[in-house]
């Protein structure tokens, strides 16, 4: 049974890795995909766009690295836990403090939160998965 269960993290962080390797490559190209950008309907900058692109690179090579065993990677996969709570928690600040119809009078907050239960959604997936492959 846990080796289905290991097997589901994998193919779960892989996934993870994937999507966040496509992060990567929209910001580097200032493609403004929704999904793939969360804010995609206010300015940025390509310096900022360019930033975000590689630290997306390294969420995808943590996520790959803990995917290549899970099971022998068990301290990373906690990490990327941990760290995904943080990252949570600072979309979620950033989608309340920040003004957006300043930045874009169109833009939907809506969609932000959206966006971020879909980003809350994988992460509890992962917890829920890994909590499952406890031993």
């Amino acid at each position: 049974m846990k080796s289905t269960e290991f097997r589901l993290l994998k193919i779960s962080l892989l996934a993870g890795g994937l999507y966040f390797l496509a992060i990567a490559c929209v910001h580097l190209l200032g493609v403004k995909i929704p999904l793939l950008f969360i804010y995609f309907n206010v300015p940025s900058n390509a310096y900022q766009d360019r930033i975000i692109s590689f630290l997306a690179f390294g969420w995808a090579v943590f996520l790959f690295t803990a995917a290549a065993d899970p099971q022998g990677n068990r301290t990373l996969v906690r990490a990327v836990l941990v760290a995904g709570a943080g990252a949570l928690l600072g979309l979620c600040l950033n989608n309340l403090l920040t003004d957006f119809s300043a930045l874009n009078p169109a833009a939907d907050v809506r969609l932000f939160w959206l966006e971020t239960v879909g980003v809350f959604v994988y992460w509890l997936w992962l917890v829920v998965v890994s909590f499952r492959t406890r031993e």
